[in-house]
């Protein structure tokens, strides 16, 4: 018998763009068809891509120089939004041995989820050209509640909705809100070091548990005795759901 404190993770929560889905590809194609209706340059996707993480007011700022306040912004978020959904996964994957880290958590009955501050109305279409939308234990988007992350309340939303407490969780994203949002919920959390860094991001200084340099560093905190159970206090608390 597996002594409290020292067994792997009941489930592991993963944010969307940038840590489980290569998503640039696609957002940046929308953003490069907006520029061209507008008459604007196109912005290299190398300029564009540390920026998707933060979703369109990100990508507005860096490709056409929008602000949120900018009496232009609605406008083109909305075109951008539509662009987008239009042709959503189209190159977006997978990010390289995600899939293996799925098959892993699979083979072994660990729950994995999605918490992310994408819309549902375009997480869930993409989840599901994908083939992973029946494969998650839950999707929480950007629009479930009425917070997003930093706010730890989606992640404990979404381990109401699988069954488990989160202190048993581990929750993997490449913002620095993600590493607010699940130290704040009492998760062991990761940075995903091969999402959408900016020169200008210190993971390392954002006080989160581990940082992945791929996704199969993953594995290590995942079995029996991994860096994932050290951590864990000696005796573990009761399951309870916040």
């Amino acid at each position: 018998m597996i002594a409290a404190g020292h067994a792997p993770p009941d489930c592991v929560l993963f944010d969307l763009d940038g840590t489980l889905l290569d998503t640039a590809p696609d957002m940046v194609r929308a953003l490069h068809r907006l520029c061209r209706e507008r008459g604007l340059p196109e912005p290299a996707l190398t300029a564009i891509r540390p920026t998707v993480s933060h979703g369109s007011p990100g990508m507005l700022k860096a490709g056409l120089g929008l602000e949120i306040d900018d009496p232009l912004y609605t406008e083109c978020n909305q075109r951008f939004l539509e662009l987008y959904r239009e042709a959503i996964a189209v190159e977006t994957t997978l990010f390289p041995g995600m899939a293996e880290v799925l098959a892993y958590l699979e083979d072994r009955a660990i729950d994995w989820g999605v918490v992310t501050n994408k819309p549902g109305w375009l997480t869930e279409p993409l989840m599901k050209a994908l083939g992973l939308w029946t494969r998650a234990a839950c999707v929480v988007s950007g629009d479930t509640l009425d917070k997003r992350k930093p706010d730890p309340e989606p992640l404990w939303h979404a381990c109401e909705q699988i069954g488990v407490a989160p202190i048993r969780s581990l929750y993997v994203g490449d913002a620095e809100r993600d590493v607010q949002a699940g130290k704040r919920a009492g998760m062991i959390t990761l940075v995903a070091g091969f999402g959408y860094l900016g020169v200008e991001d210190r993971p390392k200084e954002w006080g989160a548990d581990g940082f992945l340099e791929q996704p199969v560093d993953l594995l290590g905190w995942l079995g029996v005795g991994s860096a994932f159970a050290q951590q864990l206090p000696p005796t573990t608390p009761p399951r309870t759901v916040r």
